[in-house]
């Protein structure tokens, strides 16, 4: 496939979604919730009647089941394998003992085919977070294991409705099978597995119905595999109200443009002001020339819920993080180097980039490309695998991530929530905090957080491909 085959996002790109409405939630009167990874089916291409595609599923389903749970409440997740080789859940941005935390060798065995493994947990953080493997990573996500986890305030936000999208990309061949190929090194040294097709909750292209006048909280999660998304919602000015699941203060997006790499989350607001019967596109045009409409707001033809927007207060209440102590923090810094070297006109940042040379070395469970602080770890974690650094349990610590390479990461660190403080030697407006941030070519950004979790932590960055060539560390908490 030539690049503009596969990055292709106008005519013929499968982009699926759904009528916005309501999600059931998955909550037993127990609380235990059951997730079964195993084989699926799904019409990935749009084409109603046509050829389905295989796929690996929770409880058969693309994406996984929603999951709503309570802030503060005890849950317990049942997860039985029924995959034929190893898995494990990743509950992704939830603050949450060691042992629960879903990465094999590091914090539990790995489940075996036909096995099960009960992850207990109470989550302090209200917001929108979701969950996904940490073994064969690039396979089994690529392939369709991801799910929603919403953890719902006592009091949310005055709102019509609360309204999902789970935003992934596949990469598909002529007769709509999943292509192989993954773990391609010229692609793990570039910008990852980008797919062809982009789906909206797994469902087949439909215009997301909505009434003039009506609020919307709007909940994105970015599950691709490498695809970043530079969202645009024609006609309409939606406010950021958190980020990674973390309330920050209301804000329109620079430019109208909603950043969403791998990952990462926006909880927008959205007022309905568009005129009845009138459709309104979503437009993403992260990649240059390849821009493509998501999908649309499409107006029914009644007159307005309300002529004016619903006057409420958008703030969503605080979460209990605890604040880092910028003036006595222990102070550290990362430094991501690796990849192939840019060159004008390719991919990141909007654009492809080059493929001559490579940094970084080997590693003792696969080829190396990427390296923090020199050091590569490979894979989705490993029982072997020395921690880069150790923080003192209960201090403050201000880190500074340096990016050297020619490529975008979405830097992840687990068990945590962490305030990010500047970027590139500006502050971060907003009051932001995060447990992924993206940072681009040559980017410095400083984050801070207290670390009040004690165990040993993964920090990696969410292009897949990345982290299994080497862009993966461990933290200890200690």
């Amino acid at each position: 496939m030539s690049r503009r085959e596969l990055l292709r996002a106008g005519t013929g790109l499968a982009v699926a979604s759904v009528m916005l409405r309501p999600r059931v939630s998955l909550a037993t009167a127990a609380r235990d919730y059951e997730i079964t990874p195993g084989p699926g089916r799904a019409l990935l291409k749009g084409e109603q009647g046509g050829p389905s595609t295989n796929v690996w599923a929770y409880n058969t389903r693309i994406p996984g089941p929603e999951v709503r749970i309570r802030q503060g409440q005890p849950v317990r997740m049942v997860v039985e394998n029924r995959l034929e080789e190893d898995t494990t859940v990743h509950w992704h941005g939830i603050r949450l003992p060691n042992a629960m935390d879903g990465v094999p060798g590091l914090t539990q065995p790995p489940i075996k085919p036909g096995e099960r493994f009960v992850y207990e947990f109470m989550p302090p953080d209200a917001g929108t977070f979701w969950y996904h493997p940490h073994a064969n990573s690039l396979q089994q996500l690529g392939r369709g294991l991801a799910g929603a986890l919403i953890v719902e305030e006592a009091e949310p936000v005055q709102v019509d409705r609360d309204v999902l999208w789970v935003l992934a990309d596949w990469r598909l061949d002529s007769d709509g099978n999943i292509a192989p190929g993954f773990g391609n090194p010229m692609e793990a040294a570039m910008s990852g597995r980008v797919g062809n097709s982009v789906t909206l909750n797994g469902s087949v292209p439909q215009d997301q119905v909505v009434r003039a006048g009506e609020r919307v909280r709007l909940r994105l999660i970015n599950v691709s595999l490498a695809r970043i998304m530079a969202l645009r919602f024609g006609g309409h000015s939606p406010v950021v109200v958190a980020i990674d699941g973390q309330p920050c203060d209301p804000h329109e997006p620079d430019g109208g443009r909603l950043l969403l790499a791998p990952a990462m989350r926006l909880d927008l607001i959205v007022d309905m002001q568009g005129e009845p019967g009138r459709r309104y596109a979503v437009i993403d045009d992260y990649y240059d020339g390849l821009a493509y409409q998501l999908t649309s707001f499409a107006y029914r033809g009644e007159k307005p819920l309300r002529v004016n927007p619903l006057d409420a207060p958008l703030r969503l209440p605080r979460n209990p993080l605890p604040e880092p102590d910028l003036q006595n923090a222990e102070r550290h810094e990362m430094v991501l180097q690796g990849g192939m070297p840019s060159m004008r006109n390719m991919m990141g940042g909007g654009k492809m980039q080059g493929m001559s040379g490579m940094q970084g070395g080997m590693a003792g469970h696969g080829r190396a490309i990427w390296s923090i602080n020199g050091t590569s770890m490979t894979g989705d974690g490993h029982a072997e695998m020395p921690p880069l650094i150790t923080l003192k349990q209960g201090r403050s610590h201000y880190v500074t991530m340096r990016n050297e390479t020619a490529w975008w990461h979405p830097m992840h660190l687990h068990g945590f929530s962490f305030r990010v403080l500047n970027r590139n030697g500006a502050p971060v407006l907003h009051n932001q905090w995060a447990d992924t941030v993206l940072l681009a070519p040559k980017d410095t950004v400083d984050i801070a957080f207290v670390a009040d979790n004690p165990g040993d932590w993964m920090l990696h960055c969410h292009v897949t491909d990345h982290q299994t060539a080497g862009l993966m560390t461990v933290i200890r908490v200690a």
